[in-house]
């Protein structure tokens, strides 16, 4: 059976893109993807990124099940039981990241105080009236009182080392973060997770007012570049550290198409 660093380097070739052609329209570097087309690289979460750009695909990119060509992620996320559109984000940078792989998918539901809670399950506060700005506005994640909740895996938050005590759940404004998060998404925010990693996906306050999330990038001098997916509209910007206060890490977003 072929293995992940086959199906990659068979999807570029589909795609007839060279390597750097794929890295850049993925958002990653060569470097990177030649680590994982030779299997010094044993996993991605760009497998939704790629089969994307290489328009194969992305369950049989990540698990070598399937047909290479039939696109029917939405029926394969069916049969997982979640209506949500997935999204993962791993790595140095992305432009359409994957934040839970197909095979990593958690089952979601809203629920509430009366709804019994299953031996694995954690309530995780949704925060309806609170939005993170993907673009700008002002708007701050603060404690509330509120019945509603998603309903996430113990174990596979364990796994990824994230705290179920840390994490909130909000709605994304705007269009800066589409095509990847788009204008209504909703976002996982581990707020113990504020040390940035080039790449990496943030829910940021800039000077304690805007509220955003965005890519993070650290750069010389104790400065932090802000990038938008949707960079025709959106030009990256340069702040310094001391003006951006890290919220947490998008871990987890999710979409209703």
């Amino acid at each position: 059976m072929q293995q992940l660093k086959d199906r990659i380097k068979q999807a570029r070739k589909f795609a007839k893109l060279s390597q750097k052609e794929l890295a850049n329209k993925v958002g990653i570097t060569q470097p990177s993807l030649s680590e994982l087309e030779t299997g010094r690289s044993q996993s991605t979460s760009f497998i939704g990124s790629i089969a994307r750009v290489c328009g194969v695909d992305a369950f049989w990119l990540e698990t070598g099940q399937g047909s290479m060509t039939n696109t029917n992620a939405q029926n394969r996320l069916s049969e997982q039981k979640t209506n949500y559109n997935n999204a993962a984000y791993d790595g140095e940078s992305a432009t359409d990241p994957n934040l839970l792989t197909y095979s990593q998918m958690l089952p979601i539901e809203t629920w509430d105080d009366n709804t019994p809670l299953d031996d694995d399950d954690v309530e995780i506060p949704f925060l309806r009236e609170v939005e993170l700005a993907a673009g700008s506005g002002k708007f701050a994640i603060a404690e509330a009182s509120t019945r509603t909740k998603l309903r996430f895996g113990k174990s596979t938050l364990r796994n990824r080392g994230i705290n179920p005590a840390k994490i909130v759940c909000v709605t994304v404004k705007g269009n800066s973060m589409e095509p990847v998060i788009l204008d209504g998404s909703t976002v996982g925010v581990d707020t113990d997770s504020t040390a940035i990693v080039d790449g990496k996906i943030y829910a940021i306050a800039i000077d304690d007012e805007l509220l955003r999330v965005k890519l993070l990038y650290r750069l010389a001098n104790g400065q932090v570049r802000v990038r938008s997916f949707n960079r025709d509209e959106y030009e990256d910007e340069i702040y310094d550290l001391k003006d951006i206060r890290i919220i947490g890490r998008v871990f987890w977003y999710s979409v209703l198409l």
